[in-house]
């Protein structure tokens, strides 16, 4: 149920991929014993299958995202002893084909076993082309593009001798204060799953043997996203009916699409770590859901299991991790050191160990490593896949298509191409580096396009436009304000450019107060004050609570961190070239206190109906709306929804049932709409969300034209999680609506019987 309609082209290409995938998975399913994998593990010593169970960070990789430990390789050489004795199953984070092919020379050719190494990496949104951060590209509601943005990273990063990509992040992420809001698809389950499903089919392609597939891995299993007080490595404290309601869909949807891997969180569930959590891992992962793939801890949370307060030492850590399924350990030597004198101690069963292994082995021979060890680690093949015409055409088309226009007071945008002058304000008006986000590992800052290069491509040479930064992002500039407020007075327009910094939103970036900094509200207020048309542009990872002229201006556009594209991608929306698209993945609140706020909560008992009454479920200062709700984001045109309607008053149990509404397009402006269906199950078992998402129409309106859009609902899309944990649909009364957001649309009701 998502969005356009697909050629048989497409739908048997598609088809094709998934049975490919099939087979894949089928060969990981442990059926008749592998006479290669059993031979290997016959001669395999307990270091050399500790070895195997052991993931690297590359020598000379960039320690950014984690700090640098004395528990793994530093050098080039340490690394290059390990594989000589068969005692590293691979490496991450490297971009260095040269030396990874090196590495696998002496794995496959010197070393005991012969074993080929794995290379891994964060490939989150692109190598050297960088695509728009997770969360902006999931405002395109377009899983599709996320298909091919996807394709398109694992082609570059294959380039550079990587078989892995420890993403897509898939955390539902309800509380903006969290600084990992940025890596994955907000706020929704059902969203959330249809964009984990996708980037899984596009980095792994439609053969996971082929030189330009990448092995997923989605992350973090699981309930990271619930990290309490939205701070990262915190304790998710939620319940069981939570996790399966909310965190676990995205995984199952990525399964499904055939990921072999998965990541455990820094986080615990239910006071038990995930690294070493028996029920997540293998109650939940194996036992029910039979996952056949490799589970890899995330960065040394092997070892954090200490600081947990749940392992006693380095050993304890070990065998606890293990023993609940954690195949893998990364980033360090904690296996290695421990595991061979664990098991000759008898307190880890060898079969245990023997089955991580095999594991490994299969995830290796399935992507083709026995049959091809230098599968891309040809490091000619990186200057011709780097940075293609079409690839970055696509990065600039996925940069369009997340930019989300919040607010257009009296049709101030698109802006004129000539006859008016403009004054371009912001820390990041002329900034490279901030379009990409934090998380950008291989790319390089100075291929991207600023703000300020956009513009000038966009305009005339001999258009009238100033650029000035006004602040830093987090500090005053001397005279920064009095420059900016002259540019914005000498201008017919005034476009601010202002947010976060990719510091400031990422791994390790909670943050208390999701406002614009201090000193760029400042010089907002003053630019503000001299009475010029404002637009405001915010870059930014994850919702933010804005106020005074920011909340304010005229024209509010969300643009992320849009990658190598961004300044073509905004100067596109800015002067008209394209329309705005996108939809919001997240909502804003209004204040900072009302995280974690998301729409699809569940209905109290004593909800806000007038915002003056006093003993309901309200904060005093402000109400329980949204700033910009879920869903939302306007067209250069007025889209006007009619009546939900329903063909039928009831639903059976092997029936469907088709919902429809007559979308109108009454401006003078072709139109891209997102048409959103929305349910809500007024009783049962457990209290429901008030609303919950189901669908999603891409619509493409002509000025004056009218469509309609139907969706088809089945009793399985009414499933929800009961107090047994079964997952089913009970009889009942159901509300729905067609909506341009998470509070729009006309009502309709219908029951399941």
């Amino acid at each position: 149920m998502t969005g356009r309609a697909f050629s048989r082209r497409a739908f048997l290409a598609g088809s094709v991929a998934l049975a490919t995938v099939a087979r894949a998975v089928a060969e990981t399913r442990p059926q008749a014993p592998d006479p290669q994998i059993e031979d290997l593990l016959r001669r395999m010593t307990l270091e050399e299958k500790a070895g195997q169970l052991s993931i690297f960070r590359s020598p000379g990789a960039s320690a950014k995202d984690n700090p640098r430990r004395s528990h793994e390789p530093a050098t080039r050489d340490e690394a290059r002893a390990l594989v000589s004795r068969s005692l590293a199953s691979g490496f991450f984070n490297g971009f260095d084909p040269v030396f990874n092919r090196e590495l696998q020379r002496i794995a496959v050719e010197n070393s005991p076993l012969r074993i080929p190494l794995i290379f891994a990496a964060d490939v989150i949104h692109g190598v050297k082309t960088t695509f728009p951060v997770p969360v902006a590209e999931a405002a395109s509601f377009d899983p599709e593009l996320c298909r091919r943005t996807a394709r398109a990273s694992a082609e570059e990063a294959a380039a550079v001798g990587l078989h892995w990509t420890f993403a897509p992040a898939v955390d539902v992420a309800r509380d903006e204060r969290w600084g990992r809001v940025m890596g994955g698809a907000g706020e929704d389950p059902w969203l959330d799953a249809q964009i984990a499903a996708a980037r899984v089919r596009g980095f792994q392609g439609e053969d996971l043997r082929a030189e330009d597939s990448m092995l997923a891995c989605p992350k973090h299993f699981a309930g990271y996203g619930a990290v309490e007080g939205g701070m990262d490595y915190n304790t998710a404290d939620i319940s069981e009916i939570a996790l399966r309601q909310v965190h676990l869909p995205p995984f199952k949807a990525a399964f499904a699409a055939g990921a072999l891997t998965t990541m455990a969180a820094f986080n615990d569930f239910d006071g038990v770590p995930s690294t070493a959590n028996r029920h997540l891992l293998t109650e939940i992962l194996r036992d029910e859901w039979r996952f056949p793939g490799l589970v890899v801890s995330d960065f040394q949370s092997v070892r954090e299991l200490i600081a947990h307060g749940y392992a006693t030492d380095e050993e304890d850590a070990a065998l606890k991790a293990l023993s609940a399924g954690c195949d893998v350990s990364l980033g360090d030597k904690i296996y290695c050191d421990h595991i061979p004198a664990l098991v000759r101690s008898g307190r880890l069963a060898e079969a245990a160990v023997d089955d991580s292994v095999r594991r490994m082995l299969r995830l290796k021979k399935v992507i083709g490593l026995f049959e091809n060890p230098y599968k891309a680690l040809d490091p000619g093949r990186a200057a011709n896949a780097m940075r293609r015409p079409e690839t970055i055409a696509l990065a600039r088309e996925a940069a369009r298509k997340s930019i989300v226009l919040l607010k257009n007071d009296n049709n101030l945008l698109p802006l004129p191409k000539a006859g008016k002058s403009f004054a371009f304000i912001g820390p990041f008006v002329s900034s490279k580096a901030q379009s990409l986000g934090y998380s950008s590992l291989g790319s390089e800052p100075e291929l991207a396009v600023s703000l300020e290069e956009g513009v000038r491509a966009a305009l005339s040479r001999g258009a009238r436009c100033a650029f000035t930064p006004g602040s830093a992002a987090e500090s005053a500039i001397s005279g920064g304000i009095e420059a900016a407020v002259k540019a914005a007075r000498e201008a017919d327009v005034a476009v601010l450019f202002l947010g976060e910094t990719g510091e400031m939103s990422d791994e390790g970036a909670s943050t208390s107060s999701i406002v614009i900094p201090p000193p760029q509200q400042e010089l907002a207020q003053a630019v503000a004050a001299t009475g010029k048309p404002m637009v405001v542009i915010l870059k930014h990872g994850r919702a933010l609570a804005l106020r005074g002229a920011v909340r304010d201006a005229p024209a509010l556009l969300c643009s992320w961190f849009l990658g190598s594209e961004s300044g073509h991608a905004l100067a596109d929306l800015l002067f008209g070239d394209h329309a705005p698209q996108a939809r919001l993945p997240v909502s804003f609140p209004q204040a900072p206190g009302q995280e974690p706020f998301y729409y699809d909560h569940r209905a109290t008992g004593r909800p806000q109906v007038d915002p003056h009454e006093r003993f309901v479920a309200h904060y005093r200062d402000v109400t329980n709306e949204p700033l910009y709700a879920f869903g939302h984001g306007l067209t250069y045109s007025a889209i006007d929804y009619g009546e939900t309607t329903i063909d039928a008053p009831r639903l059976t149990r092997d029936g469907v049932l088709k919902i429809s509404a007559r979308i109108v397009n009454k401006g003078r402006r072709a139109a891209h709409e997102v048409a959103q269906l929305y349910i809500h199950r007024r009783v049962a078992a457990i209290t429901q969300p008030v609303r919950q998402l189901k669908g999603i129409r891409h619509v493409a309106l002509g000025p004056g034209e009218t469509k309609e859009v139907v969706f088809e609902l089945r009793p399985s899309d009414l499933a929800y999680v009961h107090p047994d944990l079964s997952m089913r649909a009970d009889d009942g009364l159901f509300d729905v609506w067609i909506a341009p957001s998470a509070i729009g649309g006309q009502k309709a009701s219908f029951s399941l019987t």
